[in-house]
């Protein structure tokens, strides 16, 4: 008898791995053969941060990069100037020209610790450029260490992504010359005065063009994140993450509704400002 009752324990437990594996195939059906690749290969993460970054541009997709590690191999380097932390508060600095420089050292500081500097990064598959105010202080210094990383790493990189004010650093970087893309909306005029032959899209939540990603402001790097890797590896564990982290992603890249609050011009008027979103693989 007892052997019997093991036997048909034995056998309850193989039945069940054989119908985890047919569930787990089942879920893959719908992924390409390159996701699929993707899965089983290790991807160098790097996140270029500079004192006075914004802190949802990095934490934000650092949040589903860090829950996506669960399930895929990922590494991550923090890039800067120097090692060690670098700060949220912005460096003093001219917001109005011929007024003296505005002091922000009262904000709140959270800090990153850069583990690189953009001298001694390692190899990348991966690059992210966060903006933030900061990105004004670099402009007005004319410290273009950001700009100068970008474009000696880019040939090298499977993907670049920016988020929000990013995409200043991309500009002038030169990579989006001939290329898509979008920005932090409140931003615009700035953002878009800077680079040549590049198509801003003012309607857009985040673009692709080739391996480059742009996404509109803060928040927006989320959204592009979830679409990023959506196309990476797919959803059958991303969208776990998601609903886990109980986060609705916006899946419409061609349409911002912060494109018509904050006035860009050519901006989609036509849209619904409500209704953007939804719990993840409930479209």
């Amino acid at each position: 008898m007892r052997s019997c009752r093991t036997f048909l324990v034995l056998s309850a437990a193989v039945l069940a791995a054989f119908l985890q594996e047919i569930s787990c195939a089942a879920s893959s059906s719908n992924a390409t053969a390159e996701q699929l690749a993707n899965r089983k290969r290790s991807f160098s993460i790097g996140y270029v941060v500079f004192p006075g970054w914004e802190p949802l541009d990095v934490f934000g997709p650092l949040e589903l990069l860090f829950e996506m590690s669960f399930y895929y191999k990922l590494t991550l380097s923090i890039i800067s100037n120097e090692v060690g932390p670098v700060t949220t508060i912005v460096p003093p600095h001219i917001m109005v020209e011929g007024e003296p420089p505005m002091d922000v050292s009262f904000l709140l500081g959270p800090t990153i610790t850069a583990t690189h500097t953009f001298k001694n990064a390692p190899a990348l598959d991966i690059l992210f450029v966060p903006g933030g105010e900061g990105n004004v202080v670099l402009a007005q210094a004319n410290n273009t260490w950001i700009e100068d990383f970008v474009a000696s790493r880019y040939d090298r990189l499977d993907y670049l992504l920016s988020v929000c004010t990013g995409s200043a650093s991309l500009a002038k970087s030169g990579v989006l010359n001939g290329k898509r893309a979008t920005t932090n909306k409140g931003a615009w005029a700035w953002v878009t005065s800077l680079g040549t032959n590049i198509t801003w899209v003012p309607s857009a939540r985040w673009t692709v063009d080739g391996n480059v990603w742009t996404s509109s402001g803060v928040a927006a790097g989320l959204d592009m994140t979830y679409a990023f890797l959506k196309s990476v590896y797919g959803t059958d564990d991303l969208d776990a993450v998601m609903n886990g982290i109980e986060y609705a992603p916006h899946t419409n890249p061609d349409w911002d509704p912060f494109s018509v609050v904050h006035n860009v011009p050519g901006a989609n008027t036509n849209m619904s400002l409500l209704d953007c979103t939804g719990p993840a693989g409930y479209d």
